[in-house]
């Protein structure tokens, strides 16, 4: 029966590395991938530069994992006479699912302009795009196929019958996006922004059948998060995304609560931080995070809810955050501005 059973969880797993040749990488700390989520939220952070590594590892309990690596950098610099800025990006991803070894390999560099709409305080529209190439392969020595059992018996050395058609083991296509974000404070310390993103809109064909290629679909995200202040300790940070990719859709959102180590009040970027996530109809995801400073480390798990839970024993996936944050020694510099896109 164990056996049975982790054989359904291994064949779904593939299936759905089958399927994720039309779908995009995505995280449980989502909001540590800002330019897979939206282009324009990033410089949307206190400080000049930022750099964010997440790595993630799936099903490892039952199969061969999915593997999921993203590794994201961020410069930040005030343009023109008033309270502009301009935020330059590049993302790099790189992600590995199921026994055929299908990979996915991203370079996508970014762009975004804060557009400043007020004098008095932070209130900012930013634009923000993407575009770079995406690789994908996969190892089809890891595979079988029907034309390889006799009488009920495997044959590793009987042809596939997937000579004729499956013309190339990888292939490589350009990718872009775009985005819009607000972002903004209630009152003096309520800071919130909202965003909307489509990406695909060139619409790559991808295949790994020659010139059979298949359209990849637009994905629209949405985006949204707010700081609600508790008291002088205490605070509350809300974070939600959806995502709409033909019929695949993905809602997943929560809050982390925070306690400052300092007594810096709310500005205090040392803290501690606990909370959960909810993917709709898929996991609950406990996170913990420290924040000391320019860097900041975070911890989640994926408690599988989903109907998958009774092969898979609500074993989820592991994700693993770092940031790296802090201002240039420069000039052109956004240490000594009162007005700055940040969350």
């Amino acid at each position: 029966m164990k056996t049975l059973r982790t054989l359904v969880v291994v064949i779904f797993c593939q299936v759905a590395a089958l399927q994720a040749t039309a779908q995009d990488i995505h995280m449980s700390q989502f909001y540590e991938t800002p330019i897979l989520r939206n282009p324009a939220l990033i410089g949307i952070f206190n400080g000049d530069v930022r750099v964010q590594a997440v790595y993630r590892n799936q099903w490892n309990s039952i199969t061969t994992p999915y593997q999921t690596g993203t590794l994201s950098g961020e410069l930040k610099f005030p343009v023109g006479q008033y309270y502009d800025y301009v935020t330059t990006g590049l993302q790099l991803s790189f992600d590995r699912a199921g026994t055929s070894r299908l990979q996915s390999v991203q370079v996508l560099p970014a762009i975004n302009y804060h557009k400043s709409l007020s004098e008095d305080k932070s209130s900012y529209l930013s634009l923000g795009v993407t575009g770079g190439f995406v690789q994908r392969q996969f190892d089809p020595t890891h595979l079988t196929f029907n034309n390889q059992y006799t009488n009920g018996r495997f044959d590793a050395s009987a042809p596939t019958g997937e000579e004729g058609r499956l013309a190339k083991m990888g292939y490589t296509y350009l990718d872009a996006g775009v985005g819009l974000s607000y972002n903004s404070k209630i009152g003096e310390d309520i800071p919130y922004y909202i965003g909307a993103a489509m990406y695909h809109f060139n619409r790559p064909k991808v295949s790994f059948y020659g010139d059979e290629g298949v359209e990849l679909a637009p994905k629209w995200s949405f985006n949204a998060g707010i700081t609600l202040p508790i008291d002088d300790k205490w605070k509350l940070i809300a974070q939600y995304n959806q995502v709409h990719q033909n019929s695949y859709n993905e809602y997943i959102g929560g809050a982390m609560l925070g306690y400052s180590l300092y007594d810096e009040g709310l500005e205090s970027d040392h803290g501690v931080y606990g909370g959960l996530m909810f993917r709709w109809n898929d996991a609950l995801v406990p996170v913990i995070k420290i924040d000391m400073g320019a860097y900041e480390l975070g911890m989640s798990y994926d408690i599988n809810v989903s109907t998958l839970r009774s092969a898979s024993r609500s074993f989820g996936g592991f994700e693993l955050s770092f940031v790296f944050k802090n201002f240039l020694n420069s000039r052109n510099t956004t240490l000594d501005a009162t007005n700055c896109p940040s969350f």
